[in-house]
């Protein structure tokens, strides 16, 4: 898939997530179905805040050109190669740890969620003309797939946002059993 396709792609899906916040009270947004997992509201705030202080940032680190520029010593792993082959994540659920540095916070506000993907929809279409100059060779690690190149960043944050869509779809059901 190109960039322009991928910017296409994570825009309809963004709209979407932005469309889905209508349906829900700030209560079901906070609603936690087990201690150890995710309400909505986070799940958005994982989104947004792994697109922004991630995927772009590393983005940014992998066009900079010159002394500057970031080249990570390690190949791609063998599940980053699988995960851009097929063009997406597996359907399965990923459960890390809980911990303070990879759980998110509980939203403040719908309108925090709405400003942060707008924010992350900004930056898709501002970043997505520089991909074409990004050298390849610039990369930066994944801590799961290994060196990545700007435009595998670019094309991973759509990829995220879809596989999210799982996630999303399970929590909505569990909050209409629990109506």
């Amino acid at each position: 898939m190109n960039t322009m396709e991928a910017l296409q792609r994570f825009k309809v899906l963004a709209f979407h997530y932005l469309g889905e916040l209508d349906n829900f009270s700030m209560e079901q947004l906070k609603r936690q179905p087990s201690e150890d997992e995710w309400s909505i509201g986070q799940m958005y705030q994982h989104l947004i805040n792994s697109a922004l202080y991630m995927h772009l940032r590393n983005i940014d680190h992998c066009i900079m050109q010159g002394k500057n520029a970031m080249v990570s010593p390690t190949e791609k792993t063998r599940e980053g190669a699988t995960i851009f082959e097929q063009n997406g994540f597996p359907p399965i659920r990923i459960k890390v740890p809980h911990s303070p540095q990879y759980t998110p916070e509980q939203p403040e506000s719908k309108e925090q969620l709405i400003q942060g993907l707008n924010t992350v929809i900004h930056r898709m279409e501002e970043t997505e003309p520089k991909l074409e100059k990004a050298p390849k060779q610039n990369t930066v690690s994944h801590p799961r797939f290994g060196a990545l190149h700007a435009k595998e960043w670019f094309l991973l944050i759509e990829m995220h946002f879809r596989h999210h869509l799982l996630q999303l779809d399970r929590l909505k059901k569990d909050l209409e059993r629990n109506v």
